[in-house]
């Protein structure tokens, strides 16, 4: 999925950044989270797990609450400056989360909106969306410390690991990273990201999600992929055999304007979501750091 930039985006990370610097967080690794909500005069509900309670029965103040599947994974409480959290999540996770509603309570023009509007009122679906947008955007912002993560980025290979290493530094997931990871990219490089394998109707993983840098999307004009992918994509088979990882997958797909495009990808599956990551042949991809796969990272710290 590709959305249109956000207008607000120089702003939000000017938000960002500001945060960031004031709570002396800037080149933290992992980014301590809590210190920047804590700057910016919110807290976090204690004794409340939202996996535990009905998102209803929480009336106080004026709500914004962030869903994911029908699920609500977090709240912000405008008048309290208060955070709600599902605190079933990995903590990975939750570092977005709290991030995300921290953003609903930093962006001046949000707090202004929902400041003035009275208890029946209610926000336009439209800007509704648009505003879990840009507090998506400031816990991107936030939890990647902006060109830090960047900078980091570009000592390590053009590849998967780097993108999941980086999540593990700043303390995000690996969705979150890699999708920084791509979409701030100077090289060519995209990620499809599936849903877990379901055998009704046949072996197929439906589409959760596909990102692609700009370099890539200006060269090939944009992929487009079906909403479920079935037994012709090398990586369905794989996820069939139960693969767990590996970077030496080779695919050819077709451009918008009808070209063969030869593709080389890399494969993860975290149990949650499966992730191809996918840049052009002839890429550039070298580096002096080699990242280890994640279970010989593990054997390496067990032997010494």
């Amino acid at each position: 999925m590709i959305l249109p930039p956000l207008a607000s985006a120089d702003d939000i990370e000017k938000i960002a950044r500001n945060i960031l610097v004031g709570a002396r967080a800037w080149g933290k690794f992992p980014t301590p989270v809590d210190e920047l909500i804590a700057y910016s005069e919110l807290s976090v509900a204690k004794g409340v797990d939202l996996s535990e309670t009905e998102p209803s029965l929480i009336t106080i103040g004026r709500l914004f609450a962030g869903k994911v599947s029908r699920k609500v994974l977090g709240i912000f409480d405008f008048r309290d400056k208060t955070i709600y959290l599902d605190h079933s999540q990995r903590e990975s996770r939750k570092n977005f989360i709290k991030l995300h509603e921290t953003g609903h309570g930093v962006i001046s023009w949000q707090k202004d909106l929902i400041g003035c509007l009275d208890d029946e009122d209610t926000i336009a679906p439209e800007i509704k969306e648009e505003f879990e947008r840009e507090a998506s955007f400031f816990a991107s912002a936030g939890l990647f410390q902006l060109e830090r993560f960047d900078e980091e980025a570009a000592k390590l290979p053009l590849s998967l690991r780097s993108a999941r290493a980086l999540g593990q530094k700043f303390g995000g997931s690996a969705q979150a990273a890699i999708r920084r990871y791509v979409e701030r990219s100077p090289k060519r490089c995209a990620v499809l990201v599936l849903h877990p394998l379901e055998r009704n109707g046949g072996v197929h993983a439906r589409v959760r999600n596909y990102f692609e840098s700009p370099s890539f999307s200006k060269a090939f004009g944009g992929l487009t992929w079906p909403d479920q992918c079935g037994w012709e994509f090398p990586f369905v088979k794989e996820m069939q055999f139960k693969r767990k990882e590996h970077v030496t997958g080779q695919l050819t797909t077709t451009t918008p304007k009808l070209e063969a495009l030869s593709l080389q990808y890399h494969f993860f599956d975290s149990t949650f979501a499966v992730f191809i990551f996918l840049f052009p042949d002839g890429e550039k991809n070298t580096s002096r750091v080699t990242i280890l796969p994640a279970e010989s990272l593990s054997e390496a710290q067990a032997a010494t």
